[in-house]
């Protein structure tokens, strides 16, 4: 029986096998046997070579236009940037990944028009195992769906799925650490969802004969899989609703009702006509959000406050990332930052190199000469 009979085979057997807690463990087993063998398969269809496509990251962060073909991506890219893609009112017209460069409250974003996506694209029918390399690569996913077909939503993320994208969450809070004897341990913090004896079946079929492994959340079996397989990419999502300028207003509540159906909030869901260039503001600033850029303005000595070209950052980032993003040897040289705004408890805080910087501080930093 070959790789390709024996996944259909295990994927049957699970989906004939009814849930229950004394299938757990059982089904637990199936999934993770199934996780690697199909890793086993695409392994092998990689070694056999294929054309993907090599798009240099450049800018501050990365967004990958994703959606089925001729739902306007091309004309999205071309209103949102410098970028000029072949578009024309038919299917497969963008032929190649697509970028071009967002400039937006100082900060360059990539966008990346990729190929138009197909049902199969994970399995590689359509070059789809290429294009979705793409997309795993960028810091945001942004769906373009039309309004006239918003159920594309749920098969998009399907591929995506399957590719090992997942959206809108983070991995799984656990921890597993192999041992030279004694079995698996399994301590979890209360109740998380799954029995220690499917865990533990989990984790054998993964290779895992000794092993101390630490659940600190209610998790699933995909989840548990995921958090084993170290392969998966967590990224944040916006939806898109193209050609709103296409509807009536009598059949708007019909849309919002069908977003609703596939676990899209009307509100999140930002509405444009890329065609009549209509609610891109509200496009530049979700995607702004969903990255966590912030921008931190120089204090630059002899100069003053820079406010033309902020350093861009993310959420989170320290006086240290600021350093490493300056270039040269701020690091090395640093003696302390001063810090007006947000983040700062006063005006003109001094502060070391872990303290955590907010959009829009001014930040001044001292070196040794």
């Amino acid at each position: 029986m070959g790789l390709e009979e024996e996944i259909d085979e295990i994927e049957e057997e699970i989906a004939s096998t009814p849930y229950n807690k004394s299938t757990e463990a059982h089904i637990g087993r199936l999934k993770a046997k199934l996780a690697q063998k199909k890793e086993t398969l695409e392994n092998r269809s990689s070694a056999g070579g294929g054309q993907g496509y090599a798009v240099e990251k450049t800018g501050d962060a990365t967004v990958a236009l994703v959606g089925f073909p001729s739902v306007g991506k091309s004309t999205l890219l071309n209103a949102l940037t410098n970028a000029e893609s072949e578009t024309a009112a038919y299917e497969f017209t963008t032929l190649d990944v697509n970028p071009g460069i967002l400039e937006y409250n100082g900060a360059n974003i990539q966008l990346l028009d990729v190929p138009g996506l197909i049902e199969g694209a994970a399995g590689g029918r359509g070059g789809g195992r290429e294009v979705l390399s793409v997309v795993r690569t960028a810091d945001v996913v942004l769906f373009v769906l039309s309004v006239f077909e918003i159920e594309q939503y749920e098969r998009l993320r399907e591929e995506l799925y399957h590719n090992k994208i997942r959206l809108d969450t983070r991995p799984p809070s656990m921890n597993v650490t192999k041992k030279h004897k004694g079995g698996i341990k399994v301590t979890t913090n209360g109740d998380v969802g799954l029995e220690d004896a499917t865990i533990a079946e989990v984790l054998r079929e993964h290779g895992y004969v000794n092993a101390d492994v630490t659940i600190r959340e209610p998790i699933s079996v995909d989840q548990l899989i995921d958090g084993l397989m170290h392969n998966r990419i967590y990224l944040p999502s916006i939806v898109t609703v193209n050609k709103a300028d296409l509807i009536d207003h009598d059949y708007l509540e019909t849309v919002n009702e069908q977003l609703r159906e596939h676990d899209i909030d009307p509100e999140q869901a930002v509405f444009i006509s890329a065609h009549e260039e209509k609610g891109l503001e509200s496009l530049k600033e979700s995607i702004q959000n969903a990255i966590g850029l912030i921008r931190i303005y120089m204090d630059k000595p002899g100069r003053g406050v820079d406010y033309e070209e902020p350093l861009i950052l993310r959420e989170g980032d320290t006086v240290e990332d600021a350093c490493k993003k300056l270039g040269g040897d701020f690091r090395e040289r640093f003696r302390f930052a001063r810090v007006t705004g947000p983040s700062a408890k006063h005006d003109e805080q001094q502060v070391g190199l872990d303290h955590e910087l907010a959009d829009e501080d001014v930040l001044r930093l001292t070196v040794r000469r």
